[in-house]
């Protein structure tokens, strides 16, 4: 009778396990490896193996890519961990108030984005006969390209 206390549990993990545990595709754990999301080492039959601890980076990945945070933003705070050690409570803590304030300025222009939706584009400007109190003149097309008072920056 084997209990779980004495199961052996591999201390490093091949892409497949990582694949399984995370419900991701191989495909997908091979892309997060190449954009430096993650990282692994090879053995000595050159076979990716991985630390425990990206289990955790891969959860922390999902997460953040759901609610919108570009990879490139997500590796800049993965970055901040320790390596080969699993985040802390702590340290999604700091990562998710680092990105709060991006994602609440992301929820005010998706609301004005959805309340304004069916009205006018923002003004871009589609149609100057359907505009011509928000944009007169098209004094916007000054400002740049695109939609300008939905997206200020």
């Amino acid at each position: 009778m084997t209990t779980t206390s004495s199961r052996h549990i591999p201390r490093e993990l091949s892409v497949g396990d990582v694949a399984k545990r995370s419900g991701l595709a191989v495909s997908a754990i091979h892309f997060y490896e190449a954009k430096g999301l993650i990282s692994s080492r090879r053995n000595a039959g050159n076979q990716r193996r991985f630390q425990r601890d990206v289990l955790r980076r891969v959860a922390i990945i999902k997460v953040a890519q759901r609610t919108g945070i570009p990879l490139a933003e997500i590796r800049e705070a993965l970055d901040t961990l320790p390596e080969g050690k699993s985040p802390t409570l702590a340290d999604w803590q700091r990562l998710s108030a680092c990105w709060k304030h991006n994602l609440d300025q992301r929820i005010e222009r998706l609301t004005c984005l959805r309340d304004q939706l069916d009205h006018c584009i923002g003004c871009g400007c589609l149609s100057m006969n359907d505009c011509p109190l928000r944009n007169p003149g098209d004094t916007l097309a000054e400002q740049g390209p695109g939609p300008r008072l939905l997206d200020p920056d």
